[in-house]
């Protein structure tokens, strides 16, 4: 390799440093984020001459299975890219980059010049990089299963080093690189597995209550009692939807309605907590410094109407292809509940319980027998100006006093 090149010498104290850095991170709280753009700075403090780094790595997320990073020494770290679930990831372009080529091959590392008698440009990302100012390009793989190399769908991150320096790395440089990845592997490695821990956590308990588990809430009785708008709903004729359809189609539907129902209620500032069957329960919570009664009433209300929004566009795709339009009732009530762990020493599961939440179950059932899509408490009603209608007192099953419930006026809108 080119040793004459010109270029500060970094040696190994200087490479040392780096590493201690990324093993002290690995042990500490930091991001993929801060990995990559601090260690691309150091080295180059170091005396490596990056001009470019990448990382991208496979996630276990809802939304998207891999995202990748792009440093640049003048503009920094860029906004990450995420790639959506679903997405099929062999483009023409990804089977021509050197990536692919590297993990199709069970590569540990790819090198290419792209300047001089030595350069080989042929791939056509590289045409890209040499026509912006880049001279030499090194991709590499860690493996987080300890093999020498990855297969497709590899455990790991797939990364590179470039830089635009004339005549390109140097052997040194290109030891301290190969030195360096390892570790840099090894520190994203943990961070990539915490934030897995956070997505499958926030996927399938909320992302509140999964942060209350991370934060060590796992015994059973774990918990404490909080305020909230408690947000219940339930598919009409389920039962007759599911003897009708396919099990296919009947979980396709299910999923649609969640979409309307739950979807509204996360994206409009509540936690989802459970799904019971086909129904919803959900929590807009109300705590010290944070939401007051009414300004949670006013966001359970802006997810109602969000929530019935979706279904129109739902029902609407739905009759224009021939199928039956479906429907929802939505309970909403604000009371005292307690917010922890519930079920068996050995399986627990983190939800709200108490009569404040029986209540919200209690008034969305009315809905069905008072042909309203949705129902409120006298409590709930209370804390927002809105044309109400009392639909008078109600006795419902398993609450002591009967309660006066509200729906609004549709002629008054």
């Amino acid at each position: 390799m080119n040793e004459e090149v010109s270029g500060a010498h970094h040696g190994d104290s200087l490479i040392d440093a780096v590493a201690d850095w990324l093993m002290g991170q690995a042990l500490g709280a930091t991001g993929f984020e801060d990995l990559l753009r601090e260690c691309s700075l150091r080295l180059n403090a170091a005396g490596v001459p990056l001009w470019r780094s990448t990382i991208a790595f496979q996630t276990l997320h809802p939304l998207y299975q891999a995202m990748s990073l792009v440093w640049y020494r003048d503009s920094g770290l860029q906004p990450v890219d995420r790639f959506p679930e679903g997405v099929n990831s062999l483009t023409e372009e990804w089977r021509q980059s050197p990536q692919y080529y590297l993990i199709a091959n069970g590569l540990p590392f790819l090198r290419r010049r792209l300047t001089g008698r030595e350069a080989v440009v042929d791939f056509p990302m590289l045409e890209d990089l040499k026509g912006r100012g880049a001279t030499d390009h090194l991709v590499y793989v860690v493996h987080f299963g300890g093999a020498e190399y990855a297969a497709p769908g590899h455990d790991g991150i797939l990364g590179a080093w470039t830089t635009d320096r004339p005549g390109g790395f140097t052997d040194e440089d290109i030891r301290s690189l190969m030195r360096i990845q390892s570790r840099l592997g090894v520190a994203c490695k943990i961070v990539i597995r915490e934030q897995i821990t956070r997505n499958v956590l926030g996927a399938y308990l909320g992302p509140d209550a999964g942060q209350q588990v991370l934060n060590g809430q796992i015994k059973l009785g774990d918990g404490e009692t909080i305020h909230a708008v408690i947000w219940f709903s339930d598919l009409r004729s389920s039962s007759a939807l599911a003897d009708e359809l396919p099990a296919d189609q009947f979980l396709a539907l299910v999923n649609d309605y969640f979409a309307c129902t739950a979807g509204a209620v996360i994206d409009c500032g509540g936690e989802v907590l459970r799904f019971i069957g086909d129904a919803v329960l959900g929590i807009f919570a109300i705590r010290d410094g944070g939401l007051d009664e009414a300004a949670a009433c006013e966001m359970a209300l802006t997810a109602a109407a969000e929530a019935e929004r979706r279904l129109a566009a739902l029902n609407e795709r739905r009759t224009g292809g021939g199928e039956a339009a479906i429907d929802f009732g939505i309970g909403l009530h604000v009371g005292d509940v307690m917010y922890g762990n519930i079920g068996v020493p050995e399986r627990v599961e983190f939800s709200v319980t108490g009569p404040a939440a029986n209540e919200a179950a209690r008034i969305e059932t009315l809905t069905k027998t008072t042909d309203c899509r949705m129902l409120v408490s006298d409590h709930f009603a209370r804390q927002v100006e809105r044309p109400w209608r009392s639909l008078g007192r109600h006795q419902l099953r398993g609450v002591g006093q009967p309660m006066e419930v509200f729906t609004l006026d549709e002629s008054k809108k």
